[in-house]
């Protein structure tokens, strides 16, 4: 089969990025899914999106092949790109120019009308073997309205289309909008393709902090959130590598995403029907998203998240949801304000206690303290005395703390 850029399946490419480019920088002999062919073909094809941001490196298992951009530098997220290869069939084509144009103007035809009128008024000019049918029309004709191309209304017994053409929106008064949108928001391939329509992209956004893996997960999400909109349950498919390849089915009422400020890393919360408690999934592990029935009783969630948040500080929940208690005592210097500025505005389901000038104390009962070291490590050099119910939680951090003087040297007087 000759190669192409275009693709049917998004799934099959998102699932071949991670493995080959993001998470496990394989090897052409790693690739026993298909033959080496197919692994051929579809290193072209991403190498035709991203051939600029691509590097390599060669070792005694052959030479790997991974994405390495500078955030800093680039205009926009390359990762876009896989989402506008779609490929489409001649009649889709064909059928796509033949509908636009009949209900041009403002005209509104019925499905038989538009058969009739592509029959008569177009293919009658070529001499073509290509037929219509009503049956193709009609479905392209849905898909079409679903995509907010064509608006439908009844006119008697049968149905009619127009189109939704609206010129009002001037693209290039939202352009700066649309640049940012495009590359903060977790489905900012939706602003990139609203960029590609404009003459000029924005070049005024600059990202210290740019996580553009989550790009290939946008389809997964948005059926998510389509979900969660329309309060209906969902049947997730989870690939995880973590459990050997082995793909498991849940079905769960989607509740929150949570997206790390540290990672980029994106989080379904979710409340398992089976199991019958909340649950996080990791959404990169999300093979597909299949909305299930409208949940009649979803009001009962809210209230349910409302309690359960109150000691959630991550996406941990620990072992049975039993909860931890921690208690930080901080020094604030003279003109440190912003250390108390800061643990007011960063401590979520935590409290901040003022003691005097100098101390304050912080204190959050949550499901799994361990989450909290990475954030509680930024105020070394200030904590005068930490606590923690889970004993395990303090040994890690005076752990890290002597490891960090092995490699650096100094007094390990960072906590008394």
């Amino acid at each position: 089969m000759a190669y192409s850029e275009l693709i049917k399946s998004f799934e099959r490419t998102r699932d071949y990025m991670r493995q080959f480019y993001v998470y496990g920088f394989k090897g052409r002999s790693e690739y026993d899914q298909k033959s080496t062919r197919s692994y051929d073909n579809e290193r072209r094809r991403i190498e035709s999106w991203l051939g600029d941001y691509m590097a390599f490196r060669q070792d005694a298992a052959g030479k790997n092949v991974f994405i390495s951009v500078d955030s800093r530098a680039i205009p926009g997220n390359p990762l876009y790109h896989a989402f506008k290869a779609k490929s489409f069939t001649d009649g889709d084509i064909t059928f796509h120019f033949y509908i636009m144009d009949l209900l041009a103007d403002g005209n509104e035809m019925s499905i038989r009308e538009i058969v009739d009128a592509i029959t008569d008024k177009y293919l009658s000019s070529f001499d073509t073997e290509l037929t219509v049918d009503e049956s193709t029309v009609r479905k392209k004709l849905k898909e079409y309205e679903s995509l907010g191309l064509l608006a439908g209304r009844k006119r008697g017994r049968e149905l009619v289309y127009r189109r939704t053409d609206d010129k009002r929106i001037d693209m290039a008064f939202w352009r700066d909008a649309i640049a940012f949108f495009s590359e903060e928001d977790p489905v900012g391939v939706i602003g990139s393709c609203l960029l590609d329509k404009l003459p000029e992209i924005p070049g005024c956004f600059g990202f210290k902090h740019h996580y553009i893996l989550h790009a290939l997960d946008s389809e997964v999400l948005c059926n998510i959130l389509l979900a969660m909109d329309a309060g209906r349950c969902l049947d997730l498919t989870i690939h995880s590598p973590r459990n050997g390849g082995v793909e498991k089915h849940h079905t769960v009422f989607p509740v929150k995403i949570y997206i790390s400020t540290q990672s980029g890393r994106q989080y379904l919360l979710c409340y398992h029907y089976i199991f019958h408690k909340p649950m996080f999934f990791r959404i990169d592990s999300i093979h597909s998203v299949a909305a299930g029935a409208v949940e009649k009783n979803n009001a009962q969630y809210g209230g349910w998240y409302d309690k359960f948040q109150e000691n959630l500080w991550g996406v941990s929940t620990g072992i049975e949801y039993h909860i931890e208690h921690m208690e930080i005592t901080i020094h604030i210097a003279d003109h440190e304000e912003y250390i108390l500025e800061r643990l007011e505005r960063e401590k979520r389901c935590g409290q901040v206690e003022i003691v005097d000038a100098h101390t304050c104390v912080f204190s959050a009962d949550v499901y799994d303290a361990a989450e909290m070291l990475p954030w509680i490590r930024t105020f070394i050099g200030r904590i005068e005395k930490l606590e923690c119910s889970n004993s395990h939680v303090i040994e890690t951090f005076y752990a890290d703390l002597e490891a960090m003087r092995a490699v650096y040297g100094g007094d390990n007087d960072a906590v008394q």
